[in-house]
């Protein structure tokens, strides 16, 4: 007879409570957020009786005396400036339209890429017609939010060396709420995988490539063979990255290189069990309370 094994979430209600008040609580609708009276409501608030309540369920963020809920599940609101990845969804005259997370289909024009080549120089309807040769639909890409319209939508640019075209690696999604705005949203990982943390909530994890490919302008891409050691690094990063994210933990570096160091004591299957991912999630978190 086949061994079976039974988890018993006994300790899920421990991890809980013991990440304290400040542990990326979540609020209900309702709920009072603060009594005091020297605060300023923002975006997923409301006062009611001289209280500052939440009208969504989500995480409270303060920025000095402006207090606003950032709701668990929502699209993504994009600023100038932002790290996204998307995907390509549709080819139009002069510009691409990328999925990014967002309400809205972004757009990413002809004139806001890198040539391959790196060469300066008005767009021709020549350039025009190769251009499914850059990107096609599907295609996934790194991009910067260039502007932001009155519709909400996003204009995009990938003018810089570091942004363009993904190959090979593993696509995640969570929750925009999650993201910890960083001035650096790239990253190699000492254990030898790269991270692209999107602000739109789309991670990206790959080996570590050279993305600076002198007169690729963003479009080189390395199909060569990944060793199984690197294949292994970058799911136990993935699994890592979703007991972050279940857990309700910011994901940025230094949350993904603690929680990688919480998984080495399993084997990266055993990170899908949901015992594990409490555990993963709540070192983590103390770890980084610590660090504080």
């Amino acid at each position: 007879m086949a061994n079976i094994k039974i988890n018993l979430l006994m300790n899920k209600a421990k991890y809980t409570s013991d990440l304290g008040e400040n542990n990326c609580r979540i609020y209900t609708t309702g709920e009072v957020i603060t009594e005091q009276k020297d605060f300023m409501r923002g975006h997923g608030t409301y006062v009611e009786d001289g209280l500052i309540k939440s009208s969504v369920v989500g995480v409270v963020r303060q920025i000095n005396k402006l207090i606003s809920v950032v709701p668990l599940k929502s699209k993504y609101v994009g600023e100038i400036g932002d790290v996204v990845i998307g995907r390509v969804t549709e080819i139009q005259k002069k510009r691409w339209k990328i999925d990014t997370n967002s309400r809205l289909d972004s757009v990413l024009l002809i004139s806001s890429i890198n040539l391959p080549g790196g060469e300066l120089r008005r767009r021709n309807a020549e350039d025009e017609q190769s251009m499914r040769k850059l990107l096609q639909e599907e295609d996934l890409l790194s991009a910067e939010v260039q502007n932001v319209y009155v519709d909400g939508s996003l204009s995009l640019h990938t003018r810089s060396l570091k942004y363009g075209k993904l190959s090979q690696g593993i696509l995640i999604s969570v929750s925009p709420s999650l993201i910890k705005r960083r001035k650096n949203h790239f990253h190699n990982l000492p254990c030898g995988v790269s991270v692209i943390i999107g602000n739109n909530g789309y991670i990206w994890i790959s080996p570590i490539v050279n993305v600076e490919i002198e007169g690729q302008g963003g479009f080189a891409q390395s199909l060569d063979a990944i060793s199984k050691s690197d294949r292994e690094a970058i799911v136990r990063i993935k699994n890592c990255v979703q007991a972050l994210a279940s857990c309700y933990v910011m994901i940025y570096d230094t949350s993904i290189t603690f929680a990688y160091e919480e998984s080495l004591k399993y084997e990266a299957k055993e990170l899908l069990n949901h015992d594990t991912m409490y555990e993963i999630g709540f070192n983590t978190k103390l770890k980084l309370m610590q660090q504080e």
